[in-house]
């Protein structure tokens, strides 16, 4: 049955996402009145199909994601005719490549609020107290249990949650000493700690104490959740490409791993990483890089500027270096994943 949960989860969390993603291209070419010749569920042969008004949805049989197809996308059928998309004014361009990302965003404040008004938000205290330890992580693996106390790690004395994050955040894969208080008697023990693959610092599967908040106040969280979510990977990132270092980064590979290992620890923690693929999701497609939507909406803003219509060829040329550059951080990004899963040192001996 746990097999069975796990490619269930993988299954409706990836596709659940990528069909959000394209519902908001969808709902904004339809604003800005574009032909929609196929909106798609999954991809594949059709299970189901249903054509509407020349608009053909259909269910397909790989159930990963989906995809809208507009008239005139293409520069080399576009006909320059009204309700082709490439005919669009400049800023209706933006807003149909902006609204994926958009709507990415507001799933992730609705999953979050829906997790901190049922489950409760992290109030953080004034000491090192634990208040929840997440199954099958390093943590719950070692004998952690909720209510015990971190006094060190390293031999660093740990008196409050942010001492206890900063001196954990760049111990990934790594093995630690920790020094623990329970019932006022105190231990050793130690455990080896993974990396968060969105944010790329150590976790070792701990939370504070929480406590329960109301609806408005749950919102209120959650929108500052999926704005902390958005900065820590841009800082990381930042970072990486300051110090010319290779940055830590999950492809499909990883990010399946990670949504079948979290099936295992509840509803919660699902959600919450439904929540955190989303943003990660959302916030890749808006980055400068041609063929993605951040980089078509550069596209389109220097369109704006000039008050000139980019012609189709320069923007086949700009879509197919953005197709290299994708193909090339999808190699990069599962090249990293088989060597995370240990496979790589199948190749090395």
């Amino acid at each position: 049955m746990t097999i069975i949960f796990q490619i269930l989860g993988i299954t409706i969390g990836l596709g659940f996402l990528i069909f959000i993603h394209e519902l908001g291209h969808f709902t904004a070419a339809k604003m800005c009145k574009v032909r929609i010749l196929t909106f798609a569920f999954g991809f594949g042969p059709d299970l189901i199909k249903y054509i509407h008004k020349g608009t053909k949805y259909c269910i397909k049989a790989i159930p990963f994601g989906g995809f809208v197809a507009m008239a005139g996308e293409n520069p080399e059928e576009a006909t320059g005719g009204d309700g082709e998309y490439l005919s669009l004014k400049w800023y209706k361009k933006i807003w149909i490549s902006f609204a994926g990302p958009f709507l990415n965003y507001v799933l992730a404040v609705f999953m979050f609020t829906l997790v901190f008004n049922i489950w409760g938000a992290v109030k953080t205290p004034m000491d090192s107290s634990i208040g929840a330890v997440i199954k099958n992580h390093p943590a719950a693996i070692a004998g952690l249990m909720p209510g015990d106390k971190i006094k060190s790690i390293d031999g660093v004395n740990i008196n409050t949650w942010n001492d206890l994050n900063d001196n954990l955040k760049d111990k990934a894969d790594k093995q630690i000493s920790f020094v623990i208080e329970r019932e006022n008697h105190s231990f050793e023990l130690s455990m080896t700690a993974t990396k968060n693959p969105i944010t790329g610092v150590a976790t070792i599967g701990i939370s504070p104490v929480k406590t329960k908040v109301g609806f408005f106040k749950s919102i209120h969280i959650g929108i500052e959740t999926s704005i902390v979510q958005t900065i820590m990977p841009v800082v990381y990132l930042t970072g990486k490409i300051k110090s010319l270092e290779k940055p830590d980064i999950s492809g499909p590979i990883g990010i399946i791993q990670i949504i079948a290992n979290t099936t295992k620890s509840g509803m919660q923690d699902y959600l919450k990483l439904i929540a955190v693929i989303s943003i990660a999701l959302g916030l890749f497609n808006l980055f400068p890089i041609p063929m993605v939507d951040g980089g078509m909406i550069l596209l389109f803003l220097v369109e704006g500027i000039i008050r000139k219509q980019i012609s189709p060829k320069v923007v086949q040329v700009y879509n197919t270096i953005g197709l290299v550059i994708i193909i090339g951080i999808l190699i990069f990004a599962t090249y990293s994943d088989i060597l995370r899963l240990g496979i790589g040192k199948l190749f090395a001996k």
